[in-house]
C-alpha cells in the first residue's frame, strides 16, 4: 500500500497487499520458468513473501539475508516526497536522510550480499554456470547494482528505478560484471510460460 501512497519505506516492515500478492504471483509463474538454483531474499517480509510464490513453484528453499534490506531512511520512513521536501528541504536536496543510511553504505552491503549470492550459486551448480534470483528493494538493488558493476557513485542514478516485482539480470562474461536487463518484466524468447 505505501507503494501506491509513494511513501518511503526503507526497512519499515509494511506488508503486501492484494495487488503486491498478484504481482508476486505473476512473477514467479515468469521467473520459474528459467529454474533458478537459488533464491535469496532480504529478511524484510514484503521481500520475503515476494520470493514465497517463486518457492512453491520451484521448490527451492528461501535463504534470507538481512545485507539485502532497503535502504534505512530514519525519520522519513512513512512520510511522502513531498511531505520530505517540505520538511528536510536540504536533505532531500542530496536524498540523504537525516538518521537514515548513505547511499555509499547501501550500495557496499548490497553489493557484498551480491557477490556472496554470486559465490554461494556458482558453488552449488556443478559446471558453476547457475541462476539466483535475489530478491530485494529497488534502491538497495539500484546502489548494490551499480556498485557490482563498478559505477561511481555519482552515476548510481542512471539505473532507473525497479517497478514492483520486476527484475534486472546481471551476469559475468570475460571476468566481469554486466548489466543484461534492466526493469524487465516478461522474459526474453524462446522461453515460454504461463503468463495469464
Amino acid at each position: 500500500m505505501w507503494n501506491a501512497e509513494r511513501r518511503f519505506q526503507g526497512q519499515s516492515d509494511s506488508p503486501l497487499d492484494e495487488t503486491g500478492k498478484a504481482q508476486a504471483e505473476r512473477a514467479a509463474r515468469l521467473l520459474a520458468a528459467l529454474r533458478p538454483d537459488l533464491i535469496v531474499s532480504s529478511d524484510l517480509s514484503r521481500a520475503a513473501r515476494t520470493a514465497a510464490p517463486l518457492a512453491r513453484l520451484t521448490g527451492l528453499e528461501v535463504i534470507l539475508d538481512k545485507d539485502l534490506r532497503e535502504r534505512h531512511g530514519g525519520c522519513w520512513e512513512g512520510l511522502t516526497d513531498a511531505e520530505i521536501r517540505e520538511r528536510y528541504p536540504d536533505a532531500h536536496a542530496t536524498w540523504t536522510p537525516p538518521d537514515g543510511e548513505s547511499a555509499t553504505v547501501v550500495a557496499d552491503r548490497v553489493a557484498v550480499a551480491l557477490q556472496r549470492t554470486a559465490t554461494a550459486v556458482t558453488e552449488q551448480v556443478t559446471g558453476g554456470d547457475g541462476l539466483a534470483v535475489v530478491v530485494s528493494h529497488g534502491a538497495a538493488l539500484r546502489l548494490g547494482m551499480s556498485r557490482v558493476l563498478g559505477m561511481p557513485d555519482e552515476l548510481s542514478g542512471v539505473l532507473g528505478p525497479l517497478s514492483n516485482c520486476s527484475w534486472s539480470v546481471l551476469g559475468v562474461r570475460y571476468g566481469r560484471w554486466r548489466l543484461m536487463e534492466h526493469n524487465a518484466g516478461t522474459l526474453p524468447e524462446p522461453v515460454l510460460s504461463d503468463d495469464r
